[in-house]
């Protein structure tokens, strides 16, 4: 099939690209981009699809997504998600370990890639879990979650607590060239908080959660990142306390 994309703003990072054109595409890949491709190809164009004043760009890339499967399938699955994806234009999602059992041995990666291979509509990347069930107690094997498949370790939305087990986890992922994302959360700090501490929490009488539990845990962990010279990537940031913290 032949396809021409007409009068999109054409957005290309790798070329520099920044422009109004057109695209054609034939049998899946672009043989043809520019102001003149629609003058000069589109007699041969089976289907011209109108884009002026939308924005063609590359396949974007989700590093966060939680495709729950295996064990909590009725909230998504890695088909349900894919479909999601490439409908909102992602060609490339990477999955976290929130699973159930959760993704911390060889065999839950490989299974993930091999139910994403038979959807073939999204390249699945999966994240392995820091800690054995994400518990933050023991590591997990990250050398067999890697050779797995694994691009990188999280134990998603639970804190690693325990600074020397996430040290000795940048320090292992660092050797292995990979990423550590955490979540950055003192318990002890937020505990029963169910919303922002301030005036408001105040007013309607809940429970606040400080700015300070998420910061003093951003701090910690750059710190760590710094001491073992490790790829640190800081997921849910919500203070202007810790965008200052990593901006520094």
């Amino acid at each position: 099939m032949t396809l021409l994309l007409k009068g999109g703003r054409i957005l290309d990072p790798s070329r520099n690209r920044d422009g109004k054109g057109d695209l054609l595409i034939e049998g899946g890949k672009i043989v043809g981009c520019g102001t003149s491709v629609a003058k000069t190809r589109r007699a041969s164009a089976t289907q011209v699809i109108d884009l002026a004043g939308k924005i063609v760009v590359p396949g974007l890339i989700d590093i966060h997504t939680h495709l729950r499967e295996p064990g909590f399938e009725y909230k998504e699955t890695i088909a349900s998600g894919c479909a999601a994806a490439v409908a909102g234009g992602f060609t490339s999602v990477a999955c976290m370990a929130n699973t159930d059992p959760v993704n911390d041995n060889p065999s839950v990666t490989e299974f993930i890639r091999r139910k994403a291979a038979e959807c073939g509509i999204a390249n699945v990347y999966p994240i392995a879990a820091i800690s054995v069930k994400s518990e933050g107690a023991v590591l997990s094997e990250f050398w067999d979650l890697k050779e797995a498949g694994a691009v990188g370790f999280s134990d998603d939305g639970r804190p690693v607590m325990n600074a020397a087990l996430l040290r000795r986890a940048l320090e292992y992922a660092a050797s292995l060239e990979m990423p550590i994302i955490v979540h950055c959360e003192d318990r002890n700090l937020s505990a029963g908080g169910a919303m922002h501490e301030g005036l408001v929490s105040t007013e309607i009488g809940l429970t606040g959660i400080p700015s300070v539990a998420e910061e003093v845990m951003v701090a910690r962990d750059l710190l760590l990142a710094e001491y073992t010279g490790a790829a640190l990537h800081i997921a849910h940031v919500s203070t202007a306390g810790s965008v200052r913290l990593i901006r520094d």
